[in-house]
């Protein structure tokens, strides 16, 4: 591949440069689709509740590919990856996010879109991409989606890309952590570069580096329950939830929005369609949302106020002792209010799970006598926190009357 003569750079509040050798990947970051990631928050809904939290999902996967780009120059790595497939590595880390939709996972739970799949589909069809991709060899472009898709052939790169500690976890943990203010995200990354050891094409640590990998998870957990299911954050989710929600009853009723959502209507009827898909960002989203302002349906028209107002609803712990004045909440309401209004939902979060159901579910410890075991083993605080850590928080969130 064409070298270029002059390293390209972005300036990166982590990594101070982000690195770019080749011309095709200035290439891949120029197109349309790729250029559309500026227009997806990473983080949803949580900018809500830590409103320094706008940062999107191109910087992002550029800062995975920057980590790629420096995993590389790791000598196990290095030695484990041919030319082809070090640039597989680079390609599906700076892609890995192509196909997340508007505010992301409220949008792919109510339409039934799967971001990878559709992700996978955009690198191997869409003509931007796809003619880049080409241009390495006519196969290249369906090896990088197989590594999105997790199809096992190329099972180094997909631990390295997507497993419990991966260059994708690594940049978002960290990334969060520096736009939200928080303190829990930090995580030494120097540190767990120079403990990467590989074994059978296994990605591993060796077990000097087990109190790096330890503080990480522990770092991650406190991310999740500290700034991702923020009950705040979960509360203003909800809103959106319900205005999907909403749009799609009112497109199966033939509802005149008396506004072009011929993209969402595509997508409800085909959530495989790409074209459509990639016309809805969160730019669109709430361009929409603010013209429902003045929608003719009364519920949408409220739901897309307090979407856009930040008028977040409360919520109550649901249990046991709490469902007395839950019944109360609900008895009290309509039907339709119930239906849009109100959502009894649940996280779920530990610090490790132990399963193998899936290439890249273990974090593998090479140890001081030459063998692989898995980090609970060799770990105590980690197979402590096996049982210990699971925690989940079941909330009734309700817009109070």
């Amino acid at each position: 591949m064409v070298k270029l003569e002059r390293q390209e750079v972005f300036r990166d509040p982590l990594y101070g440069y982000i690195h770019v050798d080749y011309e095709f990947i200035i290439d891949l970051i120029d197109t349309s689709v790729f250029q559309r990631l500026r227009r997806v928050r990473q983080l949803s809904g949580v900018h809500m509740v830590f409103h320094s939290a706008e940062h999107s999902r191109f910087s992002h996967a550029l800062g995975v590919y920057e980590l790629a780009n420096r995993f590389l120059d790791i000598k196990e790595i290095k030695e484990n990856l041919n030319e082809r497939e070090s640039l597989l590595f680079l390609v599906a880390a700076l892609l890995h996010d192509i196909g997340h939709g508007a505010y992301s996972h409220a949008f792919e739970y109510v339409f039934k879109v799967n971001h990878e799949v559709i992700g996978a589909t955009i690198i191997k069809t869409h003509p931007e991409i796809r003619n880049i991709l080409d241009k390495i060899d006519a196969s290249f472009a369906d090896d990088v989606s197989s590594i999105i898709l997790k199809d096992k052939k190329f099972p180094l790169i997909e631990q390295l890309i997507s497993s419990q500690l991966d260059v994708d976890r690594l940049d978002y943990l960290e990334r969060d952590a520096y736009f939200t203010g928080a303190a829990y995200g930090h995580i030494d990354l120097d540190r767990l570069m120079r403990v990467v050891k590989i074994h059978n094409k296994k990605l591993a640590f060796k077990a000097s580096g087990i109190h790096a990998i330890e503080n990480y998870l522990v770092a991650r957990y406190h991310m999740y329950w500290q700034v991702y299911y923020h009950p705040k954050a979960r509360a203003y989710e909800v809103i959106l939830e319900k205005i999907y929600f909403r749009v799609r009853d009112l497109l199966e009723t033939n509802f005149n929005f008396e506004h072009d959502v011929t993209s969402l209507k595509t997508i409800l009827k085909d959530p495989t369609n790409m074209y459509a898909y990639l016309k809805i960002d969160d730019y669109y989203m709430n361009g929409l949302i603010a013209y429902f302002l003045n929608s003719k349906d009364p519920i949408l028209k409220e739901l897309s106020s307090d979407f856009l107002n930040r008028n977040i609803w409360s919520y109550i712990d649901d249990t046991k002792e709490n469902q007395q004045q839950i019944n109360d909440i609900l008895n009290s309401r309509s039907s339709d209010d119930i239906k849009y209004f109100t959502l009894k939902t649940s996280v779920e979060q530990s610090a490790y799970r132990e399963t193998e159901a899936n290439l890249g579910d273990q974090i593998y410890i090479y140890n001081e006598k030459g063998n692989i075991v898995t980090l609970s083993e060799h770990s105590s605080i980690v197979h402590a926190l096996v049982t210990s850590s699971v925690k989940s928080d079941p909330k009734f969130f309700y817009k109070k009357r």
